[in-house]
Parts: structure tokens; sequence; C-alpha cells
């Protein structure tokens, strides 16, 4: 017997009896499947994975030799939607909107008049939003520079 369940009161359960060739379901999308054939290889595939889906997970093996179990925590990452842009006030506008974890802004050349703001999305996301003051600089352009675990990006605006 091999059973993977989400540690939650109401999650999905998916287990697959050897000796009578049967798989069950319980409050599984059609997203959490098994890998492969579960009595070779009972590996858990969740495509496509969502926020929802994060969580602990365990594997739980009976069998002749005993029950064995599995634990294994899943962290969804989600890449940021990243922006430059400018407003009236010489001011360069730096957005990496919805990420997950929240990424890093940094600017070439680096400022003291740069300043930050985050704001913190109900599904777990966050935008961070970098502001960069010009209005002094004789530089002829801008980087901003967006750090995450899912990318990197560099955005370059003409001043």
């Amino acid at each position: 017997l091999v059973t993977w369940k989400r540690n939650c009161s109401s999650c999905c359960l998916l287990s697959y009896r050897s000796d009578q060739n049967k798989t069950s379901r319980q409050n599984c999308s059609e997203r959490i499947m098994w890998e492969y054939s579960p009595d070779g290889d009972p590996v858990l595939r969740i495509y496509p994975v969502n926020l929802k889906d994060e969580g602990n997970y365990t594997c739980e093996t009976v069998n002749s030799e005993g029950t064995f179990h599995f634990s294994s925590s899943l962290t969804v990452i989600v890449p940021p939607t990243v922006t430059l842009t400018h407003n009236k006030s010489r001011v360069a506008v730096c957005q990496a909107s919805a990420g997950k974890p929240a990424a890093d802004i940094s600017w070439i050349p680096a400022s003291n008049h740069s300043s930050e703001e985050e704001f913190h999305h109900p599904n777990g996301t966050v935008t961070r939003v970098s502001y960069f003051g010009w209005t002094s600089s004789s530089f002829p352009s801008v980087t901003c520079l967006v750090t995450h675990p899912a990318m990197n990006q560099t955005l370059v605006m003409d001043l």
C-alpha cells in the first residue's frame, strides 16, 4: 500500500494498493496524479502547480517489512512581472509585481535618492516598487536590477 497525503484535514489523499492493483483518490483535483505507475515508482506529480498546493506532503508505504514514512515540503516560487517607467517628477520607477518571494531591486548607479515600497497580496505574492530620483544626475541612463530565485532581469532607461 502506498499513500500520498497533504497534511491537512480536507486535502487530497492518493493511494495505491498493489495486491488489488487498485488506485483511489479523495479530494484530489486532476492536477494531482501519479508521475509513473504507482506499483513501480510511486512519485507524486502536481501539474500545473499553484500557490494553494504549498504545504507538507507525506508518503506512507506499507509492506511486509513494516510501515515507512517520507515527508516533503512544497514551496511554490512565482517570478515577478518587471517594469521600468518614469514619472513627470524625474523619478524612475522599477516595479517587480506579484512575485513570491519578494524580489530584490537595486540601481546602477547606486543612489542615496532611492526609496522602496512593498505591497503584500492575499494570495501570498508581493509587489516591490523602487523609486530612483535623477533630478541632479549627470548620468545618461539608469539601470534597474531585479533579483529573484526564479529569474534575474536588468532594465535600462535613458535619462
